[in-house]
């Protein structure tokens, strides 16, 4: 197919045919029988040409370019319309450069479909883009890039303007889209204006973006918003120049503000929660010669409908707090920036100052509101520093690791709570859990509470992950070196119903020689799994982690391990495992990295687990697990039995004690102790008494009750009579076929001999078997001794004879 191209002089439009860039020319242009590379047709001519291909649309592209003079004569106001007609359907770029005072000013009307700034390198979704540039003595000013369907409505420029369209070979497009218009001054760089309608939102970029904003320039954004909307200012890229002069300033007019304009820095929160249209300017500085730097800055404008609960403020008080901070923010964040597109959500320290992320420092008091229709979006993270520097003043005090009612009481999620423990390496830290106490989360015990805690050890050079742990546990105590971390994360939603149940503590203590030790108060009842810090990626090189596990009085624990090596070989010193109880003389239980790990065993008393690691000769590390359980004590048969015997034979003594002082009560008061079923003959000389047991008085020895003999004086006296000693009187108890039997010999009074006797002591004889018992009543209160003396407190008699007469018998 032909195509003519007919250029009226007075059009000053000149068409420009040419290889797409990056392709080989195979395809050529034909005029008459010429063949063309590229083709130009000037202002006045008329060219008849055809293609040597048939799809010259992948080979060629198309320029028009008009140029206006408004400077030496009028200007073609109105409507612009793409010209000339006929051309081919190959990619057009239509330019209009419009050359123009400085003293005046341009304006370019779009269409109802309006414009959409993009980032350079980005691309319109149906290829149609818009390029608008600012002439000003010779200087190119790139404004920005523009898609259609947005709420760019209108550009105002200083001076001449360069516009451009690119249409693709396809577009059925027959029109530019905007006017232009004449305008007084605008004295600045640029006017856009924005008209957003209904909850939406806009991005835009300063000009040459991502390039500089031109030297001390002025520039100015205006926003058309509903007057029952609410709009927000968020600066997401920016960077500042290097000024001689003047100050990189961001400024605002705001119908009905008091101090208009406001001016902001670029670092400064953006006013936010704006009601109505407002006005925003970019303002540029003198910039150093020598390295100017670079201003620049892309930023959003969010619209949308006010928020039921804008007005219900939320008092934050950290007056009381010292270093903490406290940072509301989105869900994710700060991994994942929302786009652009998302629902915003704002955090807002007052009715103006409002941004996506808000951070509150302690030693002030806070009202602070949300403009955000789902608050779940929003989470709380906190971080809280506390330091020792001198051991003699941390002691003295235990800190409260709890999260503070100022965040439990706001409608938002906790995320996070970070304690920060900073120490010198002679203070250690430790951590107590008194009544919750802590459960190790390890794969055979989850953690069911809606939150946990994530300890790290920490120093210039190494980073110990102690590990994590939840209330509900076993764990009551934790002693740790270097500085320490520890993170409260919240798991569920719980966590504000629970908040209360925190009962986590720290203190400053001396320093430790392990790198961690652990009290375990296990409930009788459960199986404890302990887990080596650091897992799964193993235990440091030349660590030391202790354990000590209390055992309950009338329990006995069981200890075994979840595998039987360490499963390491070391390349520098020995891993050791050391089990030991804590008792006097308790035998040490030793294993290496190259032996067979203890079988499960039991531990009657409190005991040490410490494991010690080498530097291993892999990347590999020592990782270990070991459990513990608890058992009632099993008493042995044998001692059932014996204390059953033992049991029966005080029931039985018991019993005749009884009987004995039942059968007494009717007689006269006893002077001695008579027992008719015991051995209780005296050593002596074979045939020292002749006659038999019921022929002779031997057995009539007793010794006197005084307080009986002399009792009717204790009236008299009120008991302080001293009675005598030599009345005698008759004993008149049952006689049985032996006499009673002597105390031990540890019972024997010392009786003091004559220093001229010189009689062998009589020696003991096997046929001779009668023995005696000499007794009398002590003055003062017994003790009891066994139950037969709780049932007979009237038989209160102890041995005359004690051990110190043992000198003077024969053994």
């Amino acid at each position: 197919a032909s195509f003519t191209i007919s250029l009226h002089k007075a059009d000053n439009t000149t068409v420009m045919i040419k290889p797409r860039p990056g392709l080989s020319p195979t395809c050529r242009i034909r005029v008459k029988n010429v063949f063309w590379f590229e083709l130009k047709i000037k202002p006045g001519e008329n060219v008849t040409f055809t293609f040597t291909c048939s799809t010259p649309e992948k080979y060629f592209i198309t320029e028009i370019q008009k140029n206006i003079d408004c400077v030496s004569g009028p200007c073609p106001f109105g409507d612009v319309h793409l010209y000339p007609r006929g051309l081919p359907r190959l990619n057009r770029t239509f330019i209009w450069d419009v050359k123009a005072s400085t003293k005046a000013g341009l304006e370019l009307k779009f269409a109802t479909s309006w414009l959409r700034q993009i980032k350079p390198g980005e691309t319109c979704p149906d290829s149609i883009s818009y390029n608008i540039n600012s002439s000003i003595d010779k200087a190119m000013v790139n404004i920005g890039t523009f898609c259609r369907n947005g709420s760019v409505s209108r550009v105002k420029l200083l001076g001449g303007v360069v516009m451009s369209l690119h249409l693709p070979w396809h577009s059925p497009l027959t029109t530019s889209g905007f006017n232009i218009a004449n305008r007084t001054s605008i004295k600045r760089l640029c006017i856009i204006e924005s008209i957003l309608k209904g909850e939406s939102s806009v991005t835009l970029m300063s000009p040459n973006y991502p390039l500089g904003f031109p030297e001390d320039e002025l520039m100015t954004w205006q926003f058309v918003i509903p007057p029952n909307m609410r709009a927000s200012v968020f600066f997401h890229n920016y960077s500042l120049s290097n000024c001689e002069r003047k100050e990189e300033r961001v400024e605002y007019y705001i119908p009905g503000s008091p101090s208009n304009p406001e001016v902001f820095k670029l670092s400064d929160s953006q006013p936010a929660n704006i009601a109505g249209s407002f006005n925003m300017s970019l303002q540029g500085c003198d910039q150093d010669a020598q390295n100017p730097g670079i201003l620049r800055l892309l930023f959003q404008v969010v619209v949308q409908h006010p928020q039921v609960d804008e007005n219900v403020t939320h008092l934050v008080d950290l007056s009381k707090e010292k270093n903490m901070t406290v940072t509301i923010h989105l869900e994710r964040w700060p991994s994942h920036k929302p786009l652009m597109s998302e629902p915003i959500c704002l955090i807002c320290k007052d009715s103006r100052t409002c941004d996506r992320v808000l951070t509150l420092t302690s030693g002030a008091v806070y009202r602070i509101s949300f403009l955000c229709k789902d608050l779940s979006q929003l989470r709380i993270t906190a971080e809280k520093g506390i330091g020792c520097m001198d051991i003699h003043w941390c002691p003295k005090k235990i800190y409260s690791l709890s999260v503070p009612k100022a965040i439990t009481r706001l409608p938002i999620r906790l995320h996070k709570f970070i304690w920060k423990l900073l120490a010198t390496d002679l203070i250690n830290i430790e951590i107590t859990s008194p009544s919750l106490k802590l459960q190790q989360r390890v794969p055979e015990q989850w953690c069911n509470t809606s939150y946990r805690y994530s300890i790290v050890s920490a120093t210039p050079e190494t980073e110990l992950n102690v590990g994590e742990f939840c209330p509900g546990g076993s764990i009551e105590k934790i002693q740790m070196r270097n500085n320490i971390t520890i993170s409260l994360i919240t798991s569920g939603k719980g966590f504000i119903n629970e908040s209360i149940l925190q009962d986590l503590k720290m203190s400053f203590v001396p320093h430790i020689k392990d790198e961690c030790i652990f009290t375990v108060s296990p409930n009788p009842k459960a199986k404890v799994y302990l887990q080596t810090p650091n897992g799964p990626y193993g235990l440091p090189p030349y660590v030391s982690i202790s354990w000590f596990i209390v055992v309950p009085s009338r329990q006995t624990a069981r200890l075994g391990f979840s595998k039987d090596r360490m499963g390491i070989a070391c390349e520098t010193g020995r891993a050791y495992i050391n089990i030991k109880e804590e008792i006097v003389g308790a035998e040490e239980i030793v294993r290496r990295e190259d032996e067979l790990l203890p079988q499960p065993r039991n531990m009657h008393h409190n005991f040490w687990v410490n494991i010690s690691n080498c530097k291993p000769v892999d990347k590999t590390q020592l990782t270990l697990e070991f459990w513990v359980t608890f058992a009632d004590k099993q008493i042995d048969l044998g001692i059932i039995l014996a204390v059953v015997a033992g049991a029966g034979v005080l029931t039985a003594i018991g019993l005749t004690v009884f009987c004995v002082k039942k059968k007494k009560k009717t007689q006269n008061p006893m002077v001695g102790v008579y027992n008719t079923n015991v051995n209780t003959q005296m050593p002596g000389k074979k045939g020292l008494f002749g006659k038999g047991r019921q022929n002779n008085e031997s057995h009539v020895y007793a010794v006197i009750d005084e307080a009986v003999v002399y009792g009717h004086l204790l009236k008299e006296s009120n008991g302080s009579v001293t009675p005598e000693v030599d009345v005698y009187r008759p004993f008149d108890g049952p006689i049985g076929s032996l006499p009673p039997s002597p105390p031990p010999f540890s019972f024997r009074k010392d009786i003091k001999r004559s220093s001229n006797t010189e009689e062998e002591p009589l020696p003991l004889t096997d046929t001779d078997q009668d023995t005696y018992t000499f007794a009398h009543q002590k003055s003062g209160p017994s003790e009891d001794n066994g139950d037969a003396n709780k049932k007979d407190k009237g038989d209160t008699s102890v041995p005359l004879l004690e051990n110190k007469e043992q000198d003077g018998l024969v053994e």
